[in-house]
């Protein structure tokens, strides 16, 4: 039954991806709504929830995707900035994640009251 549960749970996190950016080669609007809608937090809550039981960490839960999604916001920002200034795509991705990755570092250290 595990097995069975965990198959779906991959087919339907895989779909989501799949069907994002095969709308988007037709409609970058659409796909891009797809892609941001919240449908992959809201699965691993009912998955979670159906797992534990446990409405306290459902809602701790909530609460940190809700912190950790300002972070994401850096990746949205800066790349359209660098591939609007003529840098190739794949250097404009990684400098986008890596600063991506510095904001989530900040955060984190701020969430969890570790700044040194």
């Amino acid at each position: 039954m595990a097995f069975i549960q965990l198959s779906i749970r991959l087919l339907l996190s895989g779909g989501l991806i799949v069907a994002a950016s095969e709308i988007a080669k037709k409609n970058d609007v659409y796909g891009a709504l797809i892609a941001s809608l919240p449908l992959i937090s809201i699965f691993t809550m009912v998955w979670l929830y159906n797992d534990t039981g446990d409405s306290e960490q459902i809602a701790s839960f909530s609460k940190n995707i809700f912190w950790l999604v300002i972070p994401s916001l850096v990746l949205f920002l800066t790349l359209p900035m660098f591939l609007q200034r003529g840098i190739e795509f794949w250097p404009a991705l990684l400098a986008s994640i890596v600063l991506t990755i510095l904001t989530y570092v900040a955060g984190l250290r701020l969430a969890t009251g570790s700044i040194s």
